[in-house]
């Protein structure tokens, strides 16, 4: 079974914390990991934006010349691609970008990005991480003593004092367990938890 260091908010270590194979040492599927970050991309497109094409332009239903004997090359529109205040070709359109990935799939990419955070000794356990006030500073020093880069800090229940300490560090980010996901997982270096979130994380996964 994998383990994992713990360490005070000072960054005192105070042992180690053994985990759950099933949901810390798993086999990493690579493929997975890749699917759910594509799909989670994909879904973050809006996919609002849209130009006019030249048949949503108004006007241009009358043809500019004759068809022959102009010397000019033959239109049939003014509001052509190739003309000023024309449609656009090929332009972008509403779409809907949405990606569906089944939940057992999304289940093995989430256990292998965890796998890889504690087989790259990427996760530090934190015990007593409340804050009764935000401290900017005090979240600064926290990091500095753990070594800590590009941190994802993940939290159960409500922690306002250690996200608003949080936020205005660069590259550090804290979202709730229940929003835990690949890809903040894979674009952190350094992973926050705290022993409730360990104890919800193989509640829920290590079934």
């Amino acid at each position: 079974m994998p383990a994992v260091k713990v360490v005070d908010f000072n960054g005192q270590p105070l042992g180690e914390m053994t985990l759950s194979d099933a949901v810390f040492n798993v086999p990493v599927h690579v493929a997975a990991m890749h699917q759910v970050v594509v799909a989670h991309l994909a879904n973050c497109r809006q996919g609002t934006s849209s130009v006019k094409t030249r048949g949503d332009v108004s006007g241009g239903g009358k043809k500019p010349w004759r068809q022959k004997h102009t010397g000019r090359a033959r239109q049939g529109s003014t509001r052509s691609p190739l003309w000023i205040h024309g449609g656009v070709a090929h332009g972008p359109k509403v779409r809907d970008y949405h990606q569906k990935v089944n939940k057992k799939v999304r289940r093995l990419a989430l256990l292998s990005a965890l796998s890889v955070k504690v087989r790259d000794e990427q996760m530090t356990v934190v015990r007593g991480m409340e804050m009764e006030s935000a401290s900017t500073k005090a979240m600064v020093a926290f990091m500095k003593a753990i070594n800590a880069e590009k941190a994802l800090v993940v939290y159960q229940g409500k922690a306002d004092s250690v996200v608003r300490s949080a936020r205005n560090i660069s590259g550090t980010k804290c979202i709730n367990v229940a929003s835990i996901n690949v890809y903040d997982l894979l674009n952190s270096k350094t992973l926050v938890v705290t022993p409730e979130v360990i104890a919800r994380l193989e509640e829920v996964y290590a079934r």
